[in-house]
């Protein structure tokens, strides 16, 4: 671990150079780059001169104690030596976390797909509650919504729809996401009281930047325009403004009504294309890794159920951390914050885990 801290402060410390170069200031793009390496690395450095700190204070304490003779003295160098032995295990927990892996994609953009499983009805009326959950979770991050493609049912719920949340480091705190949802309650259409259980399915896809090549040839794709279907403004349901986009290899179908533009339903629909098969690929490469997935809190996969909404109960359980909260209502309306995070230090310490047993 020292090692790799020692190569983050000499790394930092060329990059702290080069941005001093006036050569680097002509070159905005070698400069964005270095800037965003700098505030990677410069909590890890700021860290490891705490620790480093600490450690002197132990050794200053220990050196101390062996001449004091003073009473008082000696028994405020040993609450002082106490004290900095315990932020030792804390500083090198701190440091080993942050010297974990990043997922390259964590501070990407998302798009969110939501589609009504088993329930019928209730299902989709509960897709739209938790589209709706998202959408406020974002108002709170201070993150931009934009919807991309919606299917809706008469009584107001969704068979599906696709949205982007706009906002860096919306894929680190939403990936936990994908999988099954399940939602246990008594619908509004059921005259003898019973409870139902009924399913949706998200699936959380990091946004395809500019900077990652995802190759879709011409022939690969079969693009159609029609009209808009459902409700829709002047000009929507009335022009062919809606484009279909249909991918031979994968079988993948993209339909995005949402504009009025034809233009712009195909940016969104090759948008969404792109990061469908840009997931394709991750899991590909998850699946050759096997260990790394298994260390993963949830695989993403959406046939994986992770989560329980209990209205009779008042409670939402995540069944991957065995996490039971009775806070059903300000989690619907975008409270995810203690979720979220309990998820985050999960895998975390599961890749800490990890990471110690193969040092051993």
């Amino acid at each position: 671990m020292f090692e790799k801290l020692e190569d983050v402060q000499i790394r930092l410390d060329e990059i702290l150079c080069q941005l001093s170069d006036p050569a680097t200031a002509g070159d905005s793009a070698r400069m964005q780059k270095l800037m965003k390496e700098q505030a990677e690395l410069s909590p890890v450095a700021e860290m490891y001169a705490a620790y480093r700190k600490n450690e002197e204070t132990i050794s200053d304490s220990l050196e101390l104690l062996e001449s004091e003779s003073d009473p008082d003295m000696r028994e405020m160098l040993k609450e002082e030596l106490q004290e900095a032995k315990a932020n030792r295990s804390k500083y090198e927990r701190e440091l080993q976390l942050l010297l974990l892996p990043k997922d390259p994609n964590d501070d990407k953009s998302v798009i969110v797909e939501i589609r009504a499983g088993a329930g019928g009805e209730e299902a989709a009326l509960f897709a739209y509650e938790i589209y709706r959950m998202y959408v406020r979770y974002a108002e709170k991050q201070r993150w931009q919504t934009e919807l991309m493609s919606i299917d809706e049912t008469g009584l107001g719920g969704l068979k599906e729809c696709s949205f982007e949340i706009s906002g860096s480091g919306a894929y680190s705190k939403l990936k936990y996401e994908s999988g099954v949802h399940r939602v246990q309650r008594v619908p509004a259409t059921e005259s003898g009281g019973r409870i139902h259980t009924s399913t949706i399915t998200v699936a959380v896809m990091p946004k395809v930047d500019d900077d990652i090549q995802i190759e879709i040839p011409d022939k690969d794709v079969r693009i159609d325009v029609m009209r808009a279907s459902g409700n829709g403004g002047q000009c929507v349901n009335t022009t062919d403004s809606a484009v279909r986009l249909t991918h031979y290899p994968t079988g993948i179908v993209i339909y995005s009504q949402t504009e009025k533009s034809q233009i712009q339903n195909k940016a969104k629909a090759w948008e969404l294309l792109r990061s469908k098969l840009y997931v394709l690929e991750m899991e590909k490469r998850h699946d050759a890794e096997a260990d790394l997935r298994r260390s993963q809190i949830g695989t993403g996969d959406r046939s994986e159920k992770i989560r329980t909404y209990n209205f009779p109960q008042g409670r939402v359980t995540d069944h991957r951390i065995k996490l039971t909260l009775h806070q059903i209502d300000s989690i619907l309306n975008g409270d995810l914050d203690e979720l979220i995070q309990t998820l985050t230090a999960a895998d975390q310490a599961a890749k800490l885990t990890k990471m110690q047993d193969q040092d051993s």
